[in-house]
């Protein structure tokens, strides 16, 4: 008659295959809180305890069964802790007269071989490593669960969201408040390959729209360059009808000009202009020479 395993490591398995089946099948993190979570694991719990309860009955009638020799085998090998075992099946060597019972009867040049048991820790490492291994490519063919792509496309969800209400809640960029920087350039060429590269074509060379890689402007309404490129995304072009105010109409946001702007400054003061000779749009308006940098 064997010992059976603790009521104790059933309730962590259970609770450990539990959150590991709420993790890959659940649609998010979320589950601590939901009720149906704790529901299932107290359910679960109760239905171990009451197994537990008619396995002692089991166990004690089995017991009475027993002869006097194997009822104090079993108290012996009862009163070692279970975990104690565990340790003992993978550490523990054997001794002399024990050896002799395990040998294995076969030898070469005086090296023997003994028939040792796999340890019990083992043993249930490999069942878990096969089980989840199941499970995982169950749930990887028939869900969304550990799919690059999945994770990728709710992060970047997330991340969108969190943007729009950071947007939504920060304060809110008009042409007093906004200002230059290099970091915006990279995202202020993208929203202007979006709203502008039809009229000023690619790098700002000018097209239908001037040149804005060279020192001539047709709306001079602010001293800086970068003042005055926000100024035409806000109200438009007096002169221009094509030239709309983005910003008035909703197009765009005062932060997304501040970004077309650093662009629209980095394109025409920190590289060499386009010149007509290289595709660019001939010179429009006056010359003009701007003030305070790019503020």
């Amino acid at each position: 008659m064997k010992t059976r395993t603790p009521i104790s490591v059933y309730i962590a398995v259970t609770i450990g295959l539990t959150i590991m089946a709420f993790e890959m099948f659940a649609k998010d993190s979320g589950y601590f809180s939901s009720p149906f979570f704790w529901a299932l694991l107290l359910i679960a719990t109760i239905l171990l305890l009451i197994m537990n309860s008619i396995g002692d009955i089991l166990e004690n009638e089995n017991f009475r069964r027993l002869s006097e020799e194997e009822k104090k085998n079993y108290l012996a090998e009862k009163s070692t802790p279970y975990y104690q075992k565990l340790w003992n099946s993978a550490f523990k060597k054997q001794s002399a007269t024990e050896e002799k019972d395990i040998l294995i009867d076969h030898g070469f040049d005086g090296i023997t071989e003994l028939d040792n048991s796999l340890p019990k820790w083992w043993i249930g490492l490999f069942w878990f490593g096969c089980i989840f291994c199941v499970v995982y490519m169950l749930a990887f063919i028939f869900t969304d669960y550990a799919h690059p792509d999945v994770e990728y496309d709710h992060e970047t969800k997330t991340m969108l969201a969190s943007i729009k209400d950071f947007e939504k809640n920060a304060p809110q960029i008009n042409l007093e408040t906004a200002k230059y920087s290099a970091d915006n350039i990279a995202e202020g060429e993208q929203l202007f390959k979006t709203n502008c590269v039809t009229c000023h074509a690619d790098a700002g060379k000018g097209g239908i729209g001037p040149n804005l890689t060279d020192t001539h402007w047709i709306n001079i309404k602010e001293k800086s360059l970068f003042k005055n490129v926000f100024w035409m995304l806000e109200n438009g072009s007096p002169n221009n009808p094509t030239m709309r105010p983005f910003i008035k109409e909703g197009t765009i946001s005062g932060r997304d000009a501040e970004k077309i702007a650093a662009y629209v400054y980095h394109i025409n003061q920190e590289t060499a202009p386009i010149t007509p000779a290289q595709g660019g749009a001939a010179p429009q308006g006056e010359d003009v020479k701007w003030e305070n940098g790019n503020q």
